[in-house]
């Protein structure tokens, strides 16, 4: 039991490094990981599962508690990223692929690991969780709906199979772990510590299987990909911020705010590309290389935003 808390602590603490170590081996040694690809939407339906087992009735009660900073927030997140990722894929001239790629990760919900940015950067914890959970319940309608509007420029999207995707991947693991929970309190208790690390094992198997995959893509174009995928989670985490700042949100909420518009679900953009867009096979390289750049950066920017409120 220790042990397994232990690992729990020592891979959620180092989640960004492990996440790195494993994309290089990845790349390096493909075969290895490329198997990987196959079982995407059923890693992320784990890992989605994991986060709706770690939802808390406070959580609930805290979107009644706080709904102005919570709509504000996922305004912002499904206006700021969507639209941005369509500017970029238009100024960039990006192939269909790649567009489409850029594209599903800005249309996707927040994901569980800005919950941990935000605490690393003493931010709102509850109001990211809030905004992670009320994004991602919205995801169902938001992401097929933005996503066949903004990338018909490059592809055909059928909207009623990404809705279908979107509610198997995301919607049905959450509310069944969220039900299961409340089912069983005292059982799932006694387990519950090791949900976030079930999840994170699962984001690590999704980007390791999918740079194995395309390891000789990646080669070709993984530093335009890093290029794009670097402008598209700076300018959420900084609009994000702004637009915080002109609705007058207190310190906390403004940096819990940021992290949750930049740092999004992307496991969802890889499965929806792998599952939906499979004429389309470099529509998941965006999707992997931002799970890996959103946790870097939003290390970073959590590092500064702790010691400036330090400071205040």
């Amino acid at each position: 039991m220790n042990l397994l808390k232990l690992i729990n602590n020592f891979i959620l603490k180092y989640i960004s490094f492990i996440i790195i170590i494993f994309s290089i081996i990845a790349f390096f040694i493909p075969d290895n990981f490329s198997w990987m690809v196959k079982y995407t939407a059923i890693f992320l339906g784990i890992a989605m599962f994991g986060m709706g087992m770690t939802i808390k009735p406070s959580d609930l009660k805290n979107i009644l508690l706080q709904p102005k900073y919570i709509v504000i927030g996922c305004v912002l997140q499904y206006i700021i990223m969507p639209l941005t990722a369509w500017l970029i894929a238009y100024i960039f001239n990006l192939n269909s692929d790649l567009a489409l790629g850029v594209i599903l990760v800005g249309c996707c919900p927040g994901g569980t690991a800005s919950n941990v940015i935000t605490h690393i950067a003493d931010g709102d914890v509850p109001l990211s969780v809030s905004m992670t959970i009320v994004s991602t319940l919205l995801a169902p309608i938001l992401t097929p709906v933005l996503v066949f509007l903004l990338a018909g420029k490059w592809v055909e999207v059928s909207l009623f199979l990404m809705f279908k995707s979107v509610v198997s991947v995301i919607l049905i693991p959450v509310l069944a772990g969220l039900i299961i929970r409340q089912l069983l309190k005292k059982q799932i208790e006694k387990i519950l510590y090791l949900m976030p690390l079930i999840s994170a094992t699962s984001i690590i198997l999704i980007i390791s299987g999918i740079i194995g995959a395309n390891a000789s893509k990646i080669a070709a174009c993984g530093l335009l990909v890093l290029v794009v995928v670097i402008l598209h989670n700076f300018t959420g985490i900084a609009g994000g911020l702004i637009a915080a700042k002109i609705f007058k949100f207190e310190y906390k909420k403004a940096t819990a705010v940021a992290i949750e518009v930049g740092m999004q679900n992307s496991g969802l953009a890889v499965s929806l590309a792998t599952v939906n867009f499979a004429m389309n096979p470099l529509a998941t390289l965006p999707g992997a290389i931002f799970s890996v750049w959103h946790n870097i950066s939003g290390s970073i920017f959590a590092g500064i935003r702790k010691k400036k409120n330090k400071k205040i």
